[in-house]
């Protein structure tokens, strides 16, 4: 067959070589479609993207799999995270985990890594360098972070970061946060409220960092898109799910990490020994799920209000978007983000609703259309598992193969079941 000006030229960049790929044809399989659950259909992907929905379907010269007890889901999507390299990203991918967003990156990193985007890895967007002070969150890592002062320059803060790469613009607000026996500077009001505005003139979300109630309503107050995490304190306001529903702003409770904040133990703990996942767990990943912050042992932090506003989030009908903020203590890459769901089903939400939170609604709150839904026209990101995981949210873990573009994933080379 003869390759097409337009396939030839696609073919060049890898994340976008659908030409060549075999058609898949998936026969008589449940499907959750990123918001409800059809029962019995086929779905035929074609040059990486979904081609049909519907039963009965039939293509010529396609790779036949039988769905018959299995569910097929959009590629998760894990709406916080920090990129470290490539094998970040590949480690995501073979957990389902088709596309993140990194929530802070050194600029060059994200330009190479973007720059090689293919198959075997998870895709990616990065907020890049965050807005903070000095000496402020974000600071502290090593390496050389731009910092923000005053509110006059919010827009070209913003701007530079826009030319670095950056899809949307990342805010650190540690208002009523304390680290240790200190509290570190952070943004005033005035300056916060101008970098949000900063970023909506250019048409670019703002997500701010939070860990408090009082920075939680701030951020906004200020016009913020999002919340970063949800805050650990020991009850959740009542009127906190109705307040943010009024804002219209979405919430990523990065949960997995609260608890290692939290303590005793990380949620991450749990993963280690399940059978599904350990097997895909290196050394390195089992040794950060066990991890804990110091706070975890002084039994002075509580997860309980941050578990709270979960639920009253989603009986407001705010946008819950799964993160998991990895790769923090007692989180890793891909692995956490079922855990993460599992403990949304703990705090009230159905297994679907948790579900919805790493689909259809983080690629809706990011403005992607591409994903998130598995409908004709989008990209053939998919994840195949057995049993009903709109039932049991651990059935996610069940996986039977990972599709990125139209491409199943060799997840072979990350079995070692013996640790």
């Amino acid at each position: 067959m003869k390759t097409s000006p337009l396939c030839a030229a696609l073919l060049l960049i890898p994340s976008l070589s659908y030409c060549q790929k075999t058609p898949i044809l998936f026969q008589h399989v449940r499907v959750f479609d990123g918001n409800q659950v059809i029962p019995d259909t086929d779905v035929l992907i074609e040059k990486g993207l979904i081609k049909q929905v519907g039963p009965s379907l039939s293509a010529e010269r396609a790779k036949l799999v039988d769905g018959t007890g299995k569910t097929l889901l959009p590629g998760l999507i894990d709406a916080h995270v920090h990129v470290h390299g490539a094998d970040t990203l590949e480690q995501a991918l073979i957990f389902g985990v088709t596309t993140e967003f990194d929530m802070m990156m050194q600029p060059r990193l994200e330009y190479r890594l973007k720059a090689e985007d293919n198959d075997r890895r998870a895709s990616f967007f990065s907020a890049g360098f965050p807005a903070t002070v000095p000496g402020g969150h974000g600071t502290e890592y090593g390496f050389e972070v731009p910092t923000l002062t005053r509110a006059a320059d919010a827009q070209s803060f913003v701007d530079a970061r826009l030319r670095e790469g950056s899809d949307y613009i990342k805010i650190m607000d540690t208002t009523g946060v304390t680290f240790g026996r200190f509290s570190r500077p952070t943004l005033s009001r005035q300056t916060l409220e101008a970098v949000i505005a900063a970023a909506h003139e250019r048409h670019r979300l703002a997500v701010v960092h939070i860990g408090s109630v009082e920075g939680a309503r701030e951020a906004i107050e200020s016009g913020a898109d999002g919340l970063a995490h949800i805050f650990h304190d020991p009850s959740s306001p009542q009127d906190f799910g109705q307040f943010v529903a009024s804002h219209h702003a979405f919430v990523i409770p990065t949960l997995s990490v609260l608890h290692a904040v939290c303590g005793p133990d990380s949620a991450g703990k749990e993963l280690v020994s399940d059978p599904y996942l350990a097997p895909y767990l290196s050394r390195e990943n089992i040794s950060r799920l066990k991890e804990t912050f110091p706070s975890a042992n002084t039994g002075r932090i509580s997860c309980k209000g941050g578990t709270q506003a979960v639920l009253q989030l989603q009986k407001a009908g705010v946008p819950i978007l799964a993160g998991t903020d990895a790769p923090n203590p007692g989180a890793t890459y891909g692995a956490s983000l079922h855990g993460e769901l599992e403990l949304y089903v703990e705090a009230g939400l159905t297994p679907a609703q948790a579900l919805t939170a790493a689909t259809s609604a983080p690629a809706a709150a990011f403005h992607l259309p591409d994903r998130g839904r598995i409908a004709p026209g989008l990209r053939a990101d998919l994840l195949l598992v057995n049993g009903h995981p709109d039932e049991d949210i651990k059935a996610t873990r069940n996986i039977v193969a990972v599709y990125k573009g139209g491409s199943e994933v060799d997840r072979r080379g990350y079995y070692h079941p013996a640790q």
